[in-house]
């Protein structure tokens, strides 16, 4: 039915229309270049579900937090003992797995809450923003993810970081003791300098992460691999972690301080380093933690996207719905 409409066009017009095309392409490369901010439009918009986001990024960040954690569990020791030591005390590297069955009973659900209220918000966020302001919604999506694991978190960390130094030598008697003698809120230790630590991360990382892969998509025109995906997470976390390292320090001094109190909070903190031990030892264990959130970013985004990627084929596929046209 279409072959006679096509033959019965106007040559001189048939031939001109694809010059035009060729004319206007430029055009449009060069308007989307100028935005500062990665963004992707396909024309038509998914139906949001949000339970079904939520439970399949519980499942994902669930998986791919237990993943990274029992990987890369000794570095994360070792960089807590090197941020703890004080002027040149030396590192013990024995019991380097100490504390990871606990810390595994606080990493599972808070990974699992984290990517469950990010994935969702992301998605509703990137609905709300302007194409070229999506950075701003992974920044804020990072940021609510992160807000609601630190309830999970913080007790986790406490727990974790006072067996890494041998304080305690299990989860439940540090508990225990911690909470006899500092009462409940001795597991929320350094909760400020916690968030202004995670807080940034959390933001920071996942929008390098986000908009990178954005930007690798569009060049390639494709969907990523996992191996692309791995190493745009290893970029990212790297890159993160060595940015908030000082603020690593002080949050590990806090929460490793136990009932003695020798810092009176985050500023005091950072004036008691610098008087008696120097700038530089804000920076103390840059080194492993860069190498460790690095290649836990390469294995945690792997390890998720592939995740994601195996429920959505197991869910049935969402009809489309075409954007609603602005003008209209």
């Amino acid at each position: 039915m279409m072959g006679p409409l096509v033959l019965a066009f106007d040559t001189k017009r048939a031939s001109q229309a694809p010059l035009d095309m060729l004319m206007m392409k430029p055009q449009n490369l060069q308007l989307d270049a100028t935005k500062f901010f990665a963004s992707v439009s396909t024309g038509e918009e998914k139906p949001f579900d949000f339970f079904r986001t939520f439970f399949d990024g519980v499942i994902a960040g669930g998986t791919a937090g237990v993943v990274v954690e029992t990987a890369l569990y000794p570095i994360d020791t070792i960089k807590t003992r090197l941020q703890a030591a004080r002027g040149g005390g030396k590192i013990n590297f024995q019991g380097l797995y100490s504390g990871l069955a606990g810390n595994l009973a606080g990493v599972l659900p808070a990974s699992a809450l984290f990517v469950g209220v990010y994935e969702p918000a992301k998605q509703k966020l990137l609905r709300m923003f302007p194409e070229n302001l999506s950075a701003l919604a992974h920044l804020t999506a990072g940021a609510l993810g992160g807000v609601a694991a630190s309830l999970i978190r913080v007790p986790t960390e406490v727990v974790k970081q006072r067996m890494q130094t041998r304080q305690f030598y299990s989860a439940p008697d540090a508990v225990r003791l911690i909470v006899s003698k500092e009462g409940f809120k001795g597991l929320y230790a350094g909760y400020g300098s916690f968030l202004l630590r995670d807080l940034p991360f959390d933001a920071i990382q996942f929008c390098i992460y986000e908009q990178l892969r954005l930007g690798y998509k569009a060049a390639a025109r494709r969907e990523l691999n996992d191996p692309e995906n791995a190493a745009i997470g290893a970029f990212a976390g790297a890159l993160t972690g060595a940015i908030t390292t000082p603020l690593d320090v002080i949050k590990t001094r806090l929460m490793t301080q136990g009932p003695a109190n020798q810092y009176r909070g985050i500023f005091n903190c950072v004036q008691t380093i610098v008087r008696e031990e120097g700038p530089s030892a804000l920076l103390k264990g840059i080194e492993p933690r860069v190498l460790w959130i690095g290649i836990g970013g390469s294995i945690f985004f792997g390890v998720l996207e592939s995740t994601k990627r195996f429920l959505s084929q197991r869910h049935p596929p969402p009809h489309p719905h075409p954007k609603k046209d602005p003008t209209s």
